[in-house]
C-alpha cells in the first residue's frame, strides 16, 4: 500500500486547475492571488440579488412586525394618498342626486327664496326640475325670478335653458317681455356661442310672437346688426331663429322700420342661406328676401323722381 501512495499523489495533482484550487484554498502557505480590476458580471448579479432579497425581507419584517414609530417612504405616501382619493371618489359617487320639484308653483317659490342667498343653486334647481320636460301650460313665473334669470344670461349656462323653457308658455312669454328679456337677449347674444346662443335666439323669436315683444325688438337699435352677426356665427338652428327675428323686425309698419338698409340685410341673408341652414330657416329666409326686396323697390323708384324734381 505504501508503494502506491506517491503514484496517487502524482495523479491527483496532475491537473493544473485542481493544483490551483489546492494551492489557493487548501494550502495554508499559499499567497492570496491578486483581485481582478473589474469584477465579473456574476458578482454584480449576486450583489443585486442579495440586496433585493435583503430589502424584501426587511420590508416583510416591517410589515409583519411594524416598529413603534414607522417612517413611511415616499412611495407609501403616494399609495396612501391614492387610496384616500379613491375612497373619497367612491364615497362621493354614491351621493344621491339633488331632488327635483315637479310642482312648478312650489319650484318658483323655492327658487325665488334661494336667489337672495345662493343664486347658483336656484338656477341649477330650475334647470333640473323645469328643463328636461317643460310643459306649455305653466303657472306665471314671479317677476323677480325672471329678472334674476335675465341678469345671468351671459354668465350662467343654465340661464338660457331656463328662459327658453319658460318662453314655451304663453303666459311666461309675457312675463319675460315685461321683465325686459327682449333687450337683454339682444345685448347678451354676441357674447354667447353654440347651444346657449341658439337657445337665447329661440326664446327671443318666441317673445316676438307677442305684439309687445315685436315692438320692443323693432325699437332696439342693435337688433338688426346683432341678428346679422348671429347669422354669421351660429349653426343651422341659430341662423333660423335670427332670420325669424329679422322677419319680425322688417314685417312691421313703415314707422317702425329700422334704419338699416334692406338691401344690405338681404345680402347678409343670402350669404347665410348659402351655408348650413335648416329647411324651416330656408323657407323663412326666402320670405324675408321677398319682403326686403319689396321694401327696397320704393326707395329705388323714389330716387329718380327726386333727381328729376331737382
Amino acid at each position: 500500500m505504501k508503494s502506491h501512495q506517491p503514484k496517487l499523489k502524482t495523479q491527483l495533482f496532475s491537473c493544473g486547475f485542481f493544483r490551483h484550487c489546492a494551492q489557493t484554498v487548501l494550502s495554508p502557505t499559499a499567497s492570496t492571488p491578486p483581485l481582478p480590476l473589474t469584477p465579473p458580471r456574476f458578482q454584480q448579479c449576486e450583489s443585486s440579488t442579495s440586496s433585493s432579497s435583503s430589502t424584501t425581507s426587511q420590508s416583510f419584517t416591517q410589515w409583519r412586525f411594524s416598529p413603534p414609530t414607522p417612517t413611511p417612504t415616499p412611495n407609501t405616501n403616494n399609495n396612501n394618498n391614492n387610496l384616500i382619493k379613491t375612497n373619497t371618489d367612491t364615497n362621493t359617487s354614491f351621493n344621491p342626486p339633488p331632488p327635483q320639484i315637479h310642482n312648478l308653483q312650489e319650484l318658483f317659490h323655492i327658487s325665488e327664496l334661494q336667489l337672495t342667498t345662493d343664486p347658483t343653486s336656484a338656477l341649477h334647481l330650475l334647470e333640473r326640475s323645469l328643463v328636461p320636460n317643460p310643459p306649455q301650460d305653466q303657472p306665471p313665473c314671479p317677476p323677480d325670478l325672471m329678472r334674476a334669470l335675465i341678469r345671468n344670461l351671459a354668465h350662467a349656462k343654465p340661464a338660457t335653458k331656463i328662459l327658453f323653457a319658460l318662453c314655451l308658455s304663453h303666459a311666461n312669454r309675457r312675463v319675460a317681455v315685461e321683465a325686459g328679456a327682449v333687450a337683454a337677449v339682444v345685448e347678451a347674444a354676441p357674447e354667447l356661442d353654440g347651444a346657449p346662443a341658439e337657445r337665447a335666439l329661440a326664446a327671443l323669436e318666441l317673445m316676438c310672437t307677442l305684439p309687445d315683444g315685436a315692438e320692443e325688438v323693432r325699437a332696439h337699435a342693435l337688433a338688426v346688426p346683432v341678428m346679422v352677426t348671429m347669422m354669421g356665427k351660429t349653426a343651422a338652428r341659430g341662423k333660423e331663429y335670427a332670420i325669424g327675428v329679422l322677419a319680425v323686425v322688417y314685417g312691421g309698419s313703415r314707422a317702425d322700420r329700422p334704419t338699416a338698409p334692406p338691401e344690405e340685410v338681404a345680402r347678409a341673408v343670402e350669404l347665410a342661406l348659402q351655408g348650413e341652414c335648416s329647411a324651416r330657416g330656408r323657407r323663412k329666409g326666402a320670405q324675408l328676401l321677398k319682403t326686403l326686396q319689396q321694401l327696397s323697390q320704393p326707395e329705388i323708384e323714389a330716387e329718380p323722381h327726386a333727381q328729376h324734381a331737382n
